[in-house]
């Protein structure tokens, strides 16, 4: 079988456990030797985050470090237009060319309101879709076309993920995390400790940077 490539994007303001741990048992479940992570500059369905491009990154060292299924790809921090994960899988697709398996690993939130995505039609002619569960979100689609098109292309068998390039759509069973930046954001915006929802050398990163203290700035995102 080929090495299949899982990408991960994300604002990571900051990075915490709902980012790392479901991607570490989505990994163990479909055979991942690394996930790559992939910080955006313009999120093109939120507002911009409260800590720059460079902070963002250098949490997600600090988060990795001990962690080696991880790494970081920060092309679409070189962007200034938004985003859109179309772009980047097409720009990775001419660099691994048309058999390299390819994944994008989104949350359930995002499968629900995928048919909002830029050009979201054309994102499993790129890659696979690797779903990983969110507490609170449901499990079906918001309308029978959107279901048919989520049972056209589910696949239950992990060998067709590194077998096919692109077309299939994975829901995992990874553990819930009922976690989210903005919670994290507000406890430090308030005083109140995180150390159970990020890593410690993130906490360590942001004490020192000084992030997330005072007031969020108007329509700070996610």
């Amino acid at each position: 079988m080929s090495e299949l490539c899982a990408l991960f994007g994300g604002t990571f303001d900051p990075v915490h456990y709902g980012h790392l741990r479901p991607a570490e048992a989505l990994a163990q479940q479909v055979g991942l030797k690394k996930v790559t992570l992939m910080p955006n500059n313009v999120p093109p369905h939120r507002p911009q985050p409260e800590a720059s491009a460079a902070q963002r990154v250098a949490m997600l060292q600090c988060a990795i470090a001990d962690r080696p299924l991880f790494d970081i790809d920060t092309r679409e921090l070189q962007r200034q237009t938004p985003s859109w994960t179309v772009t980047t899988l097409e720009a990775l697709r001419q660099e691994r060319g048309p058999r390299q398996p390819l994944g994008f690993i989104i949350g359930q939130d995002s499968l629900l309101s995928l048919h909002k995505w830029h050009r979201w039609q054309e994102l499993l002619s790129l890659s696979h879709l690797l779903v990983c569960k969110r507490p609170g979100y449901a499990t079906e689609m918001g309308s029978p076309e959107m279901q048919r098109w989520l049972e056209q292309h589910q696949t239950q068998d992990r060998a067709a993920l590194h077998q096919a390039p692109a077309g299939h759509i994975w829901l995992a069973e990874t553990p819930l995390y009922a976690i989210s930046a903005t919670e994290i954001r507000q406890r430090r915006h308030q005083g109140e400790s995180c150390s159970t929802l990020l890593p410690a050398a993130v906490i360590d990163y942001i004490d020192r940077a000084g992030l997330y203290l005072d007031a969020p700035p108007a329509g700070a995102g996610k």
